[in-house]
């Protein structure tokens, strides 16, 4: 009769977790590496824009989209960003020329924030005694400005690409930091 050998599978299943963690890394570099560009719309009176790069840090956008955002809207800075708690997102940028930028601290104007791959539509929140949650006086240049995006549920997280609309203003695909 033979013996059975008794084998260690402990080696075995190194070999294996180390194989899957290589190949999850690498998965997640390839697609980093190969993701699309979404498109920046502009209003109708506007020339086509140009493209969001996905290359760039979160937040950030490519330099034919800030070429166009300072151009067209007199603005820079866009930037969106997940408050501590979660229950608000900050949408703030930059004014560079008070005339163009005047339609995004238009009061008249609904900021609205729209996620799609979360299916939300986010508003600015009516305070009972402060008003809205946003800045709506005379753009100086030089001068940063914000607003405040109702968030509640937590539907829009850090990494998702909204977009901001503002009467006629649209910036797509920037990054929640």
């Amino acid at each position: 009769m033979k013996k059975k050998s008794k084998i260690s599978t402990w080696p075995l299943l190194t070999i294996v977790a180390a194989a899957i963690l290589a190949l999850g890394v690498i998965d997640t570099l390839y697609a980093q590496a190969h993701q699309s560009t979404p498109p920046v719309q502009a209003p109708a009176s506007a020339k086509p824009a140009s493209a969001v790069s996905r290359s760039n840090l979160a937040g950030m956008v490519s330099r034919q989209a800030r070429m166009y955002y300072e151009g067209v809207w007199g603005v820079d800075s866009l930037n969106v960003r997940y408050t501590e708690a979660g229950e608000m997102i900050r949408f703030s940028y930059r004014v560079l020329d008070p005339a163009k930028a005047a339609p995004l601290n238009d009061k008249k104007a609904e900021p609205s924030l729209i996620d799609p791959e979360a299916g939300v539509k986010l508003k600015v929140p009516q305070m009972e005694k402060i008003g809205k949650l946003r800045q709506s006086s005379t753009a100086i240049a030089g001068k940063s400005y914000w607003m405040a995006f109702s968030n509640s549920g937590r539907r829009v997280r850090p990494g998702d690409r909204v977009i901001i609309q503002i009467g006629n203003f649209r910036a797509d695909g920037l990054v929640v930091e």
